[in-house]
């Protein structure tokens, strides 16, 4: 089985949630002999030095990437106005690009082409005049939804009705191409819902988050108590937001708990502002160079979002660790959890408050939840039985 893998950002290292998913997926499918291309756009804002790559999953694929320039321009989105594109997904798209795409397709068949997100579908036009292959999205998020969740809480008029605007043009764009291929992949149920009532005709399935568990090794004696600790990537959007709300309505009471407790706070591209918060009961701390490590020493996952779409990675992660995780339903949306079993979700500051007294006050009450969270996505999020039911649609697809 041969496999054309179309991504919008380099999945090497797979250190946070898109890079993650598509890591290990292309990991899984090696397993079962698929033979694996992979196409990457190496756009600015998450820009992969390659020759740094040293990975044995990279050593087994055939691997093309192409450097775009994806920041925002101030100029090219106002232009972009009088134009019928979506801002958000044209930045990826590259006329240079698509021909090197071209050039691959040219010089070699495949059964599959897969496409890893919205922002890479501008290449669909290239890929269906250059090959017979069966065409698979896999939707890592209902992107307009993000938008447009970002701009209903967004209090500043004139960019609220902006986001706006980037939130239909993208809904319009995203319904459009749902259609246009043979199979499509939703990360959740609740995704999966949302792209039926978008109007999708064709062949959909969900596949959740797959994880390594053989990554994930718990030590609780390495885990110091009372902590609580946020890991997420502090350029994107909803997490930005969603922290700043649990530190400005909730902490300031949260601190008073116990002069031990401690909370930090880590992630790439953590914004400047975050520093000021920094005193003796919170420690804001940039990327770390092991996420893992740095879960497996703190105890309570904070993931206080207000927005987003899809699936928390990190959530997956925290709960392979054995975390107890305090997060909002909007967070925890599409994980097939038990809130109280393996999951404490908390909406308000009066919630998250009651749900993080009820940790500090009674530890075998954390670690209960810890054990059975790891339990759920041991269940539902292994790496190899989610490629394997990948590998048999791809199989039937290709004698469709």
């Amino acid at each position: 089985m041969k496999v054309l893998i179309l991504t919008y950002r380099v999945p090497f290292p797979p250190n946070s949630g898109y890079p993650i998913v598509v890591y290990n997926t292309i990991k899984g499918l090696l397993k079962l002999d698929a033979e694996i291309t992979l196409f990457s756009i190496n756009g600015s804002k998450n820009k992969i030095d390659i020759d740094d790559i040293y990975d044995p999953v990279f050593e087994q694929i055939g691997f093309h990437s192409y450097n775009i320039d994806t920041e925002v321009n101030i100029w090219g989105a106002f232009f972009n106005i009088f134009s019928n594109q979506s801002y958000n997904v044209s930045r990826f798209y590259d006329d240079d690009a698509a021909r090197l795409l071209e050039n691959i397709l040219r010089e070699q068949e495949f059964d599959i082409i897969q496409f890893e997100g919205l922002y890479v579908v501008p290449y669909l036009d290239t890929v269906k005049e250059n090959s017979k292959a069966k065409l698979v999205y896999r939707a890592h998020n209902i992107e307009y939804d993000v938008w447009e969740r970002l701009a209903a809480r967004e209090q500043f008029r004139p960019r609220r009705k902006y986001l706006e605007f980037l939130s239909r043009r993208l809904k319009v764009y995203e319904t459009e191409q749902l259609n246009r291929f043979h199979q499509v992949f939703a990360i959740s149920h609740p995704d999966r819902q949302q792209i039926l009532l978008m109007g999708c005709q064709t062949r959909l399935d969900v596949f959740p988050v797959a994880i390594d568990f053989e990554k994930y090794h718990v030590d609780l004696k390495k885990t110091s108590f009372p902590t609580l600790f946020h890991l997420g990537a502090m350029d994107w959007r909803p997490n930005k937001e969603g922290l700043e709300w649990f530190l400005d309505e909730i902490w300031p009471d949260i601190e008073t708990l116990s002069g031990e407790l401690r909370f930090y706070i880590a992630g790439k591209n953590m914004q400047k502002q975050f520093f000021e918060y920094d005193s003796e009961n919170l420690i804001v701390e940039s990327e770390v160079f092991d996420a893992i490590e740095f879960m497996n020493s703190k105890a309570i996952m904070i993931v206080p979002l207000l927005s987003g779409s899809g699936m928390r990675v990190k959530i997956i992660e925290g709960m392979a660790m054995q975390k107890c995780i305090i997060a909002t339903t909007m967070a925890a949306e599409g994980i097939n959890c038990e809130p109280g079993k393996d999951i404490l979700i908390a909406d308000t500051p009066d919630e998250f408050y009651r749900s993080i007294l009820q940790c500090i006050t009674q530890p075998n009450r954390w670690r209960e939840i810890g054990k059975n969270a790891r339990k759920t996505v041991e269940r539902d999020h292994e790496i190899y039985s989610n490629a394997k039911r990948m590998f048999e649609i791809y199989e039937a697809l290709s004698v469709l």
